[in-house]
């Protein structure tokens, strides 16, 4: 492949792996946060820590230590500015490449809808 085609396909897919055409609902907001995963997998549960990389008001990206599968439910708590508690909240599992991951919220209620809307405002303004 010469280094122009190379190029060319590179530049066809966003940061995320998504393709350069997807356009989100949202868009996103640097957040590098400490946060923590919990998970039900063969017939346990467990946890796993990592740091976010994105926020937006529908999903969050992180880097993970432990291992997920596209389309798995999860709950996350995640501390973020502006809130004396972490945000918990259920979310499934969009794309994973490696260790990094996209994670769309599930059911936010109002007050989590809320804290994302002020949280994504005032990281907009720090941009």
């Amino acid at each position: 492949m010469t280094a122009q085609a190379k190029k060319t396909r590179t530049a066809e897919k966003d940061a995320g792996g998504k393709p350069a055409s997807y356009k989100r609902r949202y868009p996103r907001y640097v957040l590098d946060v400490r946060m923590q995963v919990k998970m039900f997998q063969g017939g346990e549960f467990g946890s796993c820590w990592g740091r976010s990389t994105e926020v937006g008001q529908d999903g969050i990206g992180a880097t993970l230590t432990g291992e997920l599968e596209s389309g798995e439910i999860v709950t996350l708590e995640i501390p973020l500015p502006l809130s004396p508690y972490p945000l918990k909240v259920r979310a499934i599992v969009r794309y994973r490449h490696g260790l990094r991951y996209g994670f769309e919220f599930l059911t936010l209620n109002e007050s989590q809808q809320e804290t994302l809307r002020r949280v994504c405002q005032m990281l907009a303004a720090r941009a």
